[in-house]
C-alpha cells in the first residue's frame, strides 16, 4: 500500500469510526444535541446559584465565566473518562481486523470535539447577553487551541485506554481524578483568587492554562502568547508521554483482549 493510499484508508477509517461513536450516542435519543450542552449548562447553574447568588463572589459576567471553561473542560473530561473503555468494549473489532487500534481513541477525541464546536454557538449567545462579541481573533485563536486541546486530550486518553487493559481498575480511579483536576482548574473560580504561593501550581496544570487561554479568547478577545506557548508545549510533552506508554503496551494487547 502506497503512503497515499494508507493515508486515505486511515482518513476514511477515522471518519467511518466517528459516524459510528456519533450514532452510539444518539440512538433513540429524542433530545440528540441537546444532551451535549444540557450538562454544563446545569452545572453552569448551580455553581451560579452557589458561588454568585449565595457566596456572591466577586466575578463579572459569572453566567459567560463559568461556560467559557465548562464547555471545553466537558470535552477533555468526556473523552478521557470514556477513553478508558475504548479498547475493552471495542475487543472483538480489534480481534477481527487489522488496522491502528489507537484509530479508536482518536475518534472518541473527535467526536467530543465535535460536540464542543457545537456548542459555541450558546458561548456567543451569552456573550452577546453581557453586550460583548466575538472579536476577528476567533478565526485564528478557535482552531488554534482546538489543535493544542485535542494534542493534550489524545495522549491523556491514548495512555488511559491503554493501561486499563492491564489495570481495571483505572476506569474508576480516572473518573476521581478528572473530579480532583476540576476544583484544581480555575473554572469556577478566578486565577486571580489562587493565593500568591499557590499560582505556580496552577500553571503547573495543563488544563489551567488551557481553559485560561479558551477564557481570555472568548471572553476577552485575546490571544495571549506566553499561555498558548505554554499549553503547547504541556501538549506536546503530555502527547508523547502518553503515546510512548501506548507503544509500549501494545504488544502485548493480544494477552488481554
Amino acid at each position: 500500500m502506497t503512503t497515499v493510499n494508507s493515508f486515505q484508508y486511515y482518513k476514511d477509517l477515522i471518519i467511518v469510526l466517528t459516524q459510528k461513536e456519533l450514532k452510539v450516542r444518539y440512538k433513540r435519543s429524542f433530545l440528540g444535541y441537546l444532551w451535549s450542552i444540557a450538562n454544563p449548562l446545569a452545572l453552569a447553574l448551580v455553581f451560579f446559584v452557589a458561588f454568585k447568588v449565595v457566596m456572591r463572589i466577586q466575578i463579572e459576567n459569572y453566567t459567560l465565566f463559568l461556560i467559557s471553561g465548562l464547555f471545553p473542560w466537558q470535552w477533555f473530561s468526556n473523552s478521557v473518562n470514556s477513553s478508558a473503555m475504548v479498547f475493552v468494549s471495542n475487543a472483538s473489532l480489534i480481534k477481527k481486523v487489522n488496522f491502528r487500534i489507537e484509530s479508536l481513541v482518536l475518534a472518541t477525541v473527535l467526536n467530543d470535539m465535535l460536540h464542543f464546536v457545537l456548542s459555541i454557538p450558546v458561548i456567543v449567545i451569552f456573550i452577546f447577553f453581557y453586550g460583548m462579541k466575538p472579536t476577528l481573533l476567533w478565526i485564528i485563536g478557535i482552531p488554534l487551541l482546538l489543535i493544542i486541546q485535542f494534542i493534550i486530550t489524545f495522549g491523556f486518553a491514548v495512555a488511559i485506554s491503554a493501561i486499563n487493559l492491564f489495570f481495571r481498575d483505572i476506569e474508576r480511579i480516572i473518573v476521581i481524578l478528572t473530579t480532583l483536576i476540576f476544583y484544581f482548574t480555575p473554572i469556577i473560580y478566578s486565577e486571580d483568587m489562587v493565593p500568591a504561593e499557590y499560582k505556580a501550581m496552577v500553571l503547573m496544570n495543563p488544563l489551567s492554562v488551557l481553559i485560561l487561554s479558551w477564557r481570555n479568547l472568548f471572553m476577552n478577545g485575546v490571544l495571549d502568547l506566553k499561555t498558548i506557548g505554554l499549553s503547547f508545549f504541556y501538549s506536546l510533552v503530555v502527547f508523547a508521554a502518553g503515546y510512548i506508554i501506548f507503544r509500549r503496551l501494545r504488544w502485548r494487547f493480544a494477552e488481554v483482549l
